[in-house]
């Protein structure tokens, strides 16, 4: 498996925003202080850091007839592993970007994608890709 990546982005609330990652996403804390806290994403590491003059971007590019979040984030999930997290969505009522569906049906890099905001209008995606060699296939 690849190193963890490291992430930090702004939040206009970090009470609000850590117990999104926490209780929704289910990402374990890690060091905190005032101002920032570290979580554990799916094994990487994700830092809040307060800015309370952060706007979510809302820009959004057109992709396979989508309206796609830009920029966006997330974890390349395993297959079933993908479809427990968006059991656990959907159950904690969270709305959808983009709903989950299937890209690249029977083709190489076929995916199960979905997208949301978090609290802070930061834009996730979460995906699985059906065969892990086809990560970066045409």
């Amino acid at each position: 498996m690849p190193r963890p990546f490291h992430l930090a982005i702004p939040v206009d609330n970090l009470k609000r925003c850590s117990e999104f990652y926490i209780d929704t996403l289910g990402c374990e804390t890690g060091r905190s202080a005032e101002e920032w806290i570290d979580l554990n994403l799916f094994g990487h590491q994700l830092v809040l850091h307060v800015d309370p003059n952060h706007q979510g971007l809302k820009h959004h590019n057109e992709v396979d007839g989508k309206s796609v979040p830009i920029p966006h984030f997330g974890v390349l999930l395993e297959w079933e592993e993908f479809k427990n997290f968006e059991q656990r969505l959907r159950e904690k009522k969270i709305e959808f970007v983009i709903e989950p569906y299937l890209r690249f049906k029977d083709l190489p890099g076929e995916q199960m994608t979905l997208f949301f905001y978090d609290p802070a209008g930061n834009a996730l995606e979460f995906k699985a890709f059906k065969n892990d060699e086809q990560i970066f296939a045409n």
